[in-house]
């Protein structure tokens, strides 16, 4: 699929040393409109709605907040933690600025673990964005699967 010229401009800012020191592609090297194609055909076959799992992690970003930097848990399965740093982080597409935080969503048995921050939240709902694969912030697809599967 070809990118538009916005989204070619989001692609650079993507890269390591632009917005953050990791960047958002991991070792993904395929083109920004085929991540996203592929996440959102990968999120529809598993049967994920982009909006729930926003929503979803939005909960859980709240629930962890509560326990004040300390690991909590939330319902049965999952521990939840958040951390922040001062500062904040703007979009790739240049829409908004984000807090620069860490929310930690890990099962209690520690077989499943999510990291993802307000920024990731927002790429997934505003952009369909989950990060390329190996992208330490990654929203992958199973994951976001199983979050739902457990509300």
């Amino acid at each position: 699929m070809k990118n538009t010229e916005a989204e070619k401009n989001a692609l650079e800012r993507m890269r390591p040393g632009h917005i953050t020191a990791q960047g958002f592609l991991g070792t993904d090297t395929r083109g920004l409109a085929d991540i996203v194609e592929a996440d959102i055909e990968e999120l529809r076959r598993l049967g994920v709605d982009p909006d729930e799992a926003a929503a979803r992690l939005e909960l859980l970003r709240d629930e962890g907040q509560k326990g004040l930097g300390e690991p909590i848990s939330v319902g049965k399965r999952w521990v939840v933690s958040t951390g922040d740093a001062r500062g904040m982080l703007p979009c790739p597409w240049n829409d908004g600025l984000y807090h620069k935080n860490s929310i930690r969503v890990q099962e209690q048995d520690g077989a499943l673990v999510l990291i993802y921050s307000d920024l990731s939240i927002h790429l997934l709902k505003e952009h369909r964005f989950l990060q390329g694969r190996g992208s330490p912030f990654r929203l992958e697809p199973s994951i976001l699967a199983q979050l739902l599967r457990d509300e």
